[in-house]
């Protein structure tokens, strides 16, 4: 007789699954023994169990963080999911009209915020962005490589809510203490087909200058993504998300002393080192680089750099 008390798989709600790191990350947690369900305006592959609903509208997003149990789960009591990750955003500033951008991405990620806290789902993570630490730079960034300790300075409006963002999540975290909320600081999210473009870069170096050249692998951003679902913590925490390595063959130190001669530089920079620092999402989520864009070939048959690489 076959033993029905098998530990269920954990259950986790994304939203956005269907865009370029959403969609990654769905397959990542896919592979890693999760059952997956997304949320989006646009229907997900039909192999993913899915809703499309709007997370602008509280209605649809507690609808959709609260309902779908017996959708997925045949014959099971809907219970809440154990993580949610929100990725679902208009992704970029002047895409639509700044205050649309504003409004949605604001009130989307404060509605999963309060639909979670509300239905008993205590580990939240959710798409933050590079652009909170003063991006485009220039002259005046105050030192690089840029830390979570770098101070956050919105250029835009979408920066501007993502800003806003992560002061709500503290909050959040002060009225439900045993909350989990991380807000991961993506840089620039890349697939390996963008690779091809990366060599053009070396003509300009202020092509790239307005995010001291940093990217991020999406299936490093997967990886970074489940680490913060799986690491145990309360409260609120940033963790800026990068690649190990620059879009750049030039050396990190040499691309500094060329375009920010006047920015501080705090330590010294391995050859293709990133200047997005993420030390602190090594030292406490475990999160390690696998893939480069300076292994192009490998990338695209999906085999992992070295783990060890330090650009």
């Amino acid at each position: 007789m076959k033993s029905t008390n098998q530990k269920p798989r954990p259950r986790v709600l994304v939203t956005g699954g269907t865009g370029k790191l959403g969609k990654v990350c769905v397959a990542d947690l896919q592979a890693h023994g999760y059952d997956v369900f997304v949320v989006d305006t646009v229907a997900a592959d039909k192999s993913v169990p899915h809703m499309v609903a709007d997370l602008a509208d509280f209605g649809q997003t507690l609808d959709a963080l609260s309902s779908v149990g017996q959708e997925i789960y045949a014959g099971v009591a809907a219970q809440a999911f154990d993580a949610v990750v929100h990725l679902a955003a208009i992704p970029t500033p002047r895409m639509v009209p700044d205050a649309h951008i504003f409004q949605n991405n604001i009130m989307s990620t404060y509605n999963v915020f309060e639909a979670a806290r509300r239905l008993g789902i205590r580990n939240v993570i959710w798409a933050s962005s590079e652009t909170t630490l003063g991006e485009p730079f220039d002259e005046a960034a105050p030192y690089a490589p840029v830390d979570e300790d770098y101070p956050l300075r919105a250029k835009s409006a979408y920066a501007l809510a993502k800003v806003l963002m992560e002061d709500m999540a503290r909050q959040f975290c002060y009225q439900t203490p045993d909350m989990k909320l991380i807000g991961l600081r993506f840089s620039n999210v890349m697939e390996p087909a963008d690779y091809a473009k990366f060599p053009a870069y070396n003509d300009d170096p202020k092509e790239r200058m307005w995010n001291m050249w940093a990217y991020i692998d999406a299936r490093d951003g997967a990886q970074a993504i489940r680490k913060a679902v799986e690491w145990p913590a309360t409260g609120m925490h940033a963790f800026i998300i990068a690649n190990a390595d620059t879009v750049m063959s030039k050396s990190s130190t040499d691309l500094m002393a060329e375009v920010f001669p006047t920015v501080e530089v705090r330590k010294k920079l391995g050859r293709h080192e990133t200047l997005l620092s993420i030390e602190k999402a090594r030292r406490e989520l475990g999160y390690e680089p696998e893939y480069s864009w300076r292994d192009a070939k490998t990338s695209a048959t999906t085999k992992p750099a070295s783990r060890a690489r330090k650009a």
